[in-house]
């Protein structure tokens, strides 16, 4: 018989967007975004998420926009450990992440004072990321189970592999009214449907002669809905615009459909244990028992995890200093502190997210136009929060495209941008809980195209 161990690795607490936004709200779903960035202070169709109020100021009638946009990322953790096991160890495990073509619809109708708009898009995480190699601290976990039964890892090749999948999609609607002829206020709402999976495995395999080892087996669905009240202001008086956009937290919490999650030692090797010492396998087993129901206790049936997306609160200034120049400054804050994550993992950031969003866009005629965009994100992140299965990384974004008028109803936009992350070291005097010194080293990077078709009637 093939001597194997089957331990499927459980986590993926969270995943962080493939887009760009906070923890677990995006915030580019127009291709405008993806060619300027900041656009907290516009009264085009992409209003409709990013200035409710604005639409005051909007086009008179019906707007339709369609989006699609492709993301890609990659997410990789290099591992060190010192004398791990009797040799020093050091690996680099490679984590992609990706999405397919993900749509973004927008609507709108203004009449007078009155204007009514909707959104649908993805609205949170939105991709998948799979770990053809697995990650560290599952991997590491079976390195470590294996060698308590005396078998060391040049005794056995590992097989191992994790992936999953988050999307938050959302629909919104916003009702705006122009109180003065410089004041607008809106108020929305959006419903969030939240669907993900957690799959993956570990296999170590030689020695024929001893059987199966161990097993640690998970496959699980989760899926759940959140509201989200959302209110917003517009102040526009000449060539200045200031607006303010407030999104309530949004309590996201779904339920675990588990369609597999067995773990236990395999018979043979439980029957050697009992042959050799009795008394001590018992007590080797039940710390093995306890051990394991920790990582799949929180993914049996029926179990709820909560993803809340954060409260976001988004303040922009427009101005245009010419009929061809405009520019804009916007800042975002994400209460992440304040939004429950999967273990509390809310409380071991610094601080909620902090972004700074500056863009300049420029009609070089009646057809075309140009522009360019920048992002800073500093997440407050910290080494209690930072995991194999759920890491973020402070970054700079930048964006940059441009608009092609076909008619005076139809505009076509395409842009591009990237993010550039800052690696994460995290130290550990005992990693994982092993006697071993080690550090982890996060690293990301991110890709999004996209274009789109806006056409009024």
């Amino acid at each position: 018989m093939i001597k194997r161990i089957l331990v499927l690795t459980v986590g993926f607490c969270a995943f962080q967007s493939v887009r760009a936004g906070g923890l677990m709200t995006n915030t580019n779903y127009h291709i405008a975004f993806d060619r300027m960035m900041a656009r907290g202070a516009t009264f085009d169709i992409d209003a409709a998420y990013s200035n409710p109020a604005g639409l005051a100021w909007g086009h008179e009638g019906w707007q339709l926009s369609l989006n699609f946009q492709k993301p890609w990322q990659n997410r990789d953790i290099e591992t060190t450990i010192n004398g791990f096991l009797g040799a020093d160890f050091n690996k680099k495990y490679h984590g992609k992440a990706s999405a397919p073509i993900v749509p973004a619809l927008f609507a709108s109708y203004k009449k007078d004072r009155i204007a009514v708009s909707a959104m649908i898009g993805i609205v949170g995480s939105g991709g998948f990321v799979e770990y053809k190699e697995g990650v560290p601290m599952f991997n590491l976990l079976v390195n470590s189970m294996l060698a308590s039964n005396g078998i060391t890892p040049n005794q056995y090749k590992l097989d191992s592999e994790m992936k999953g999948k988050q999307y938050i999609y959302g629909g919104q609607v916003n009702f705006t009214y122009k109180i003065t002829d410089y004041l607008a206020a809106a108020v929305g709402f959006r419903a969030n449907y939240y669907d993900g999976y957690y799959r993956g495995h570990v296999i170590a395999a030689d020695h024929p002669q001893l059987g199966e080892l161990a097993k640690l087996l998970l496959d699980v669905d989760q899926k759940g809905w959140g509201f989200t009240p959302i209110i917003s202001l517009d102040f526009h008086k000449g060539p200045l615009t200031l607006a303010a956009r407030y999104e309530f937290r949004t309590k996201v919490n779904p339920k675990n459909e588990t369609n597999v999650l067995d773990a236990g030692l395999g018979t043979n090797v439980i029957a050697a244990m009992m042959a050799a010492d009795p008394a001590g396998a018992q007590a080797k087993l039940q710390a093995l028992s306890t051990q394991l129901g920790a990582y799949t206790a929180p993914y049996a049936d029926g179990v709820r995890t909560r993803y809340d997306m954060p409260a976001l609160l988004s303040i922009a200034a427009g101005y245009e200093f010419t009929p061809k120049l405009r520019a804009t400054l916007e800042y975002h804050f994400f209460d992440d502190k304040n939004a429950k994550m999967a273990g509390d993992r809310q409380k071991e950031l610094e601080h909620g997210t902090h972004e700074i969003l500056a863009g300049v866009e420029y009609d070089i005629n009646e057809k075309f136009t140009v522009s360019c965009g920048a992002q800073r994100t500093d997440y407050g992140l910290s080494d209690g929060y930072q995991q194999n299965t759920s890491f973020a990384c402070d970054s700079w974004s930048i964006g940059l495209g441009g608009a092609w008028n076909i008619t005076e109803k139809i505009r076509l936009n395409a842009g591009y941008f990237i993010t550039l992350y800052s690696d994460y070291t995290k130290q550990q005097d005992n990693y994982l809980g092993t006697p071993y010194a080690g550090k982890d080293v996060y690293s990301r990077t991110n890709n999004v195209i996209g274009i789109g078709i806006d056409y009024k009637f």
